[in-house]
């Protein structure tokens, strides 16, 4: 894959080198509260990096660090998963970003670059987003993207404390999506 940036990212490939980095910032977020994956140690980012390495090697996924070219850190960590070239659809999610970073544009910056790519040299027609639907922050950021509501699976993974949670579906197709 060539290499994803613009003024204020940069999506370096994901390998085991960035464990380090990222637990900088992985250690001070709750990612399981919303998510699937308990990254509480750092044994168990080491364990979901090598997991999202291995999955690029047999082209379900494209895993990032995200590298913020301002403050010249990474700030946290996204990737391209479920990827269907017969259906040319894919995912964009497994995101979690450094606090400092929350509410300053840098995810939006993120994600549009990351549209970009999708939909312009990746070809893909629709790219998906699934998201707790107690996550009212990640779900007005994929709105304000342009993504619409398709559905929302209900008790779909388990997270942080045996919660199940409701999973709500959004969509972008390409000839809806503009970069603004």
């Amino acid at each position: 894959m060539s290499l994803l940036e613009n003024n204020w990212v940069r999506l370096d490939p994901l390998s085991t080198t960035h464990t380090d980095a990222l637990w900088e910032v992985v250690k001070h977020l709750n990612i399981y509260k919303y998510g699937p994956n308990d990254l509480s140690t750092k044994d168990k980012l080491a364990a979901y990096i090598t997991q999202a390495v291995e999955n690029e090697k047999i082209a379900k996924d494209i895993p990032f660090a995200v590298f913020n070219k301002l403050s010249q850190k990474y700030a946290g960590c996204t990737r391209f998963g479920l990827i269907d070239p017969y259906n040319k659809t894919l995912h964009i999610g497994w995101t979690w970003l450094a606090t400092e970073v929350h509410g300053t544009g840098l995810n939006t910056a993120l994600k549009h670059l990351m549209l970009s790519h999708a939909f312009g040299p990746m070809k893909m027609r629709k790219v998906i987003f699934r998201i707790d639907a107690l996550n009212i922050r990640s779900r007005k950021a994929v709105e304000k993207l342009g993504a619409t509501l398709e559905g929302i699976l209900k008790e779909d993974v388990f997270v942080a404390h045996k919660r199940i949670r409701d999973t709500c579906c959004y969509a972008i197709f390409s000839r809806d999506y503009s970069s603004k």
